[in-house]
């Protein structure tokens, strides 16, 4: 058996970008830019409130959860996008269309993220998406994970993919 390579955060980092890439340019045709990494990149115009948060956990050889944070506006305008639908018909009939397209993103940008860590030795299964809707929602971490957040930019809009890492 191959021996697994350590979990760094420059792999952590290229995981996640590659898979956001992938799953928006195929779902939006719009291409996410990394503007920053990590806890004190926060942006300065600091009134990032997410309303709309899918997660996808998963488990193996290592465990962790993969956040994705968008404001409600740009929850709204990728659903129609993904769904050829216009923004009245989104508001007509969310929330579940938002959850449901949410959730799908999420699911295959956390699934994409796993592949590169089982593609690295460290075989996991995803579990199912979970959404949050709320006002001025935020990832908080525990100590035993380590917590990796990167900002894109995509179409106008901010969004965060926070990630906690837990390996045995």
């Amino acid at each position: 058996m191959a021996e697994t390579l350590q979990i760094t955060d420059k792999i952590v980092e290229n995981a996640i970008v590659s898979s956001l890439r992938n799953v928006f340019w195929t779902m939006l045709h719009h291409m996410p830019s990394l503007k920053a990494s990590g806890l004190e990149a926060i942006p300065s115009d600091a009134d990032m409130h997410f309303e709309v948060i899918g997660c996808v956990g998963f488990a193996g050889d290592v465990n962790g959860i993969v956040y994705l944070c968008l404001t409600e506006e740009f929850a709204r305008q990728s659903t129609a996008q993904i769904l050829g639908m216009s923004l009245a018909e989104v508001d007509m009939t969310a929330p579940e269309v938002i959850k449901d397209a949410v959730g799908e993103v999420t699911n295959m940008t956390a699934g994409g993220f796993k592949n590169e860590l089982c593609d690295l030795g460290y075989p996991c299964k995803l579990g199912l998406p979970t959404f949050l809707r709320g006002r001025s929602l935020a990832v908080a971490s525990t100590k035993s994970a380590a917590r990796h957040v990167f900002w894109f930019e995509c179409n106008g809009h901010r969004l965060a993919a926070d990630i906690l890492l837990k390996s045995e």
